[in-house]
């Protein structure tokens, strides 16, 4: 299973590849951010998102995408805005033809640390020890789009357990 993982915002993107034989046999592939720069028109930075993702779907043709679903903002512009890069991300990802799962922070955090309320850091070195990384992940949203690829292998394959096991 090739899972691509998407922590969405309109500065800064994160993404993540793995590829998982089984339930707790990770490879990561790729992992980093798609960066909008501050100064352009939202619009043309939408469009920096859709075509690096594009590319990336391109290049590693994953099967699954899991995708981080917007979390409650105090500041209502930058919900706003990351409401914009997510709705881009999730309709980049359609065209593609891709499965799309979605999942809340607390349940990613809860999935990949044993613990919904984890810090970035602790969610950072759990992604480093669960993919056999020499460095922590950086930058966060990196590490995010990881945990959040990591929390779809996790679901899926308990999923498919429940589909596969023999009735009783």
């Amino acid at each position: 299973m090739l899972v691509l993982g998407i922590d969405p915002g309109l500065a800064t993107t994160g993404y993540g590849v793995i590829r998982a034989d089984g339930y707790d046999q990770y490879t990561c592939v790729d992992y980093g951010v798609i960066i909008s720069a501050a100064g352009l028109p939202d619009a043309d930075r939408l469009r920096v998102i859709f075509d690096q993702l594009t590319e990336l779907i391109m290049a590693h043709q994953p099967e699954f995408a899991a995708v981080e679903k917007l979390y409650f903002q105090k500041n209502v512009k930058t919900a706003l805005s990351v409401g914009q890069a997510r709705g881009v991300v999730l309709l980049t990802l359609a065209q593609a033809g891709l499965a799309i799962y979605e999942y809340n922070p607390n349940e990613v955090k809860q999935t990949v640390c044993g613990y919904g309320s984890a810090d970035k850091q602790q969610v950072q070195r759990m992604v480093q020890t669960l993919l056999h990384l020499d460095t922590l992940p950086k930058p966060d949203d990196a590490a995010d789009a990881l945990a959040v690829a990591i929390c779809h292998i996790h679901h899926q394959s308990f999923t498919d357990r429940i589909h596969t096991s023999p009735e009783q």
